[in-house]
């Protein structure tokens, strides 16, 4: 496993903006660290925020969450998803709105496409919810590119390095590195760590583009997540620019293969999704 101690951390994000943790979420995660947390209290704190809370209603109402029945009030979700969950979906909504400032790209559409990935693994995890948490799943979509956001707002140029890794078909950390002397899986990785998100998580993030490591990763929770990752992404992909995810010819065999998916069925929930996507 990959890691990296707090002093190389702090040398690699040296110069970079990272966003602060919001009050509302630290306040949160005060109250979930008691033995017995007090449910009527977190949703109060949710419900105070109303931009927050009805981010929250949103997401688990859209179609690819899968709810059986509506939920109109944070009380009544925080009863039916539980804290964990609720935590999960406060830090998503965070992050998006914690990255401000003058960008190399669109962070307004940047984090439309995070939406998105989050979205598809969240419909993907209904088919994996016994072995893997869904909320997980939404937090590692929207949070796995957030290191993007950090390398765009520090450096005017980062377009033009996206651009090329677009034009090669492969991903951009190698040109990162060569430009920046990091990439964003790192970064993506300090910032979930320093908001408190799980070890898990974080090391998930920062491997997410090691297409080796996910084929021979020996966490199979973990696993199963980066491929669930791995197939959003393509799904995501194909609905909104009818094309493959960049690296998807590679990984596909391998990652039906972790999700005991046949490519026959794979096409079906292609299908399904992009009728939820453009319904």
């Amino acid at each position: 496993m990959f890691s990296l101690d707090q002093k190389q951390m702090e040398k690699v994000v040296s110069g970079f903006q990272i966003p602060i943790k919001p009050e509302v979420l630290t306040n949160i995660q005060q109250l979930m660290s008691i033995t017995e947390p007090d449910i009527e209290e977190v949703a109060a704190l949710v419900s105070n925020d109303i931009g927050l809370s009805s981010a929250i209603l949103k997401i688990i109402n859209s179609p690819f969450y899968g709810m059986n029945r509506r939920i109109s009030e944070i009380k009544q979700a925080v009863m039916m998803l539980g804290l964990t969950t609720i935590n999960s979906l406060v830090t998503a909504i965070a992050l998006r709105g914690a990255f401000e400032g003058e960008a190399a790209i669109s962070l307004e559409r940047f984090w439309d496409d995070a939406t998105d990935v989050a979205n598809a693994m969240t419909f993907l995890g209904q088919k994996v919810k016994s072995e893997i948490p869904v909320d997980m799943l939404y937090t590692l979509g929207l949070f796995h590119d957030c290191g993007i956001a950090l390398l765009a707002l520090k450096y005017p140029d980062y377009k033009d390095i996206l651009i090329e890794a677009n034009n090669s078909q492969t991903n951009s950390v190698a040109l990162e590195e060569q430009h920046y002397q990091t990439n964003h899986a790192v970064l993506g990785f300090y910032v979930a760590s320093s908001w408190n998100l799980p070890k898990e998580l974080c090391q998930m993030i920062l491997i997410h583009h090691d297409n080796q490591a996910i084929v021979a990763a020996s966490d199979k929770q973990q696993q199963l997540a980066l491929a669930v990752l791995k197939a959003a992404e393509n799904l995501t992909e194909t609905a909104k620019r009818y094309q493959q995810s960049s690296d998807w010819p590679q990984v596909k065999k391998e990652i039906l293969s972790i999700l005991g998916i046949s490519e026959e069925d794979y096409s079906d929930l292609e299908d399904d999704f992009s009728e939820l996507f453009d319904a």
